[in-house]
């Protein structure tokens, strides 16, 4: 191949996904002098803390780390500690995601908007449906006239807390 690889192992599923059978037979065939190479480093891992053990463990086997995009490359001191940099920039970069995400909605809080789903049924709707529940009205029938799912009606009156069921 262009990269000068021995040997290819793939996966077809996301980065974020922990059991991904071609990244453990990498894994397990990698020895002493070999480079790990792969095409991005967000497809070996998603967690900073993840892809740092995993380069770490490759270290300790006398392995190196290649990333071809974004030209990473652990086999030098410089290299490892690029690898470093970047990693707590992307750590650093997804804390200040949550950040402000969190502050965006303690924003829209204070203003007296809610996040979320609206609600399937109001308080009202809720009271008419328990009575209705008691006196017998199969579920089916008030899911209809409420124009919401069965499943919904479950959720808000499970069957243990209604007293005719």
């Amino acid at each position: 191949t262009s990269a000068n690889c021995d040997r290819i192992f793939e996966d077809r599923i996301s980065g974020k996904i922990a059991n991904r059978p071609g990244l453990k037979r990498a894994l397990k065939y990698v020895n002493k002098g070999d480079t790990l190479v792969v095409w991005k480093l967000d497809r070996l891992g998603r967690s900073v803390k993840n892809l740092v053990a995993l380069i770490s463990e490759l270290h300790e086997r006398g392995a190196h780390f290649h990333s071809l995009t974004d030209s990473i490359d652990t086999s030098s001191a410089m290299g490892r500690f690029f690898f470093h940099v970047m990693s707590a920039l992307a750590e650093m970069e997804r804390e200040l995601i949550v950040e402000r995400t969190l502050a965006g909605l303690a924003a829209a809080r204070a203003q007296g908007r809610l996040g979320g789903r609206p609600r399937a049924i109001n308080k009202h709707e809720q009271e008419q449906i328990s009575r209705l529940l008691e006196k017998g009205h199969p579920r089916q029938q008030l899911a209809i006239i409420f124009g919401i799912g069965v499943s919904t009606l479950y959720r808000y009156f499970p069957a243990s807390r209604i007293k005719n069921e």
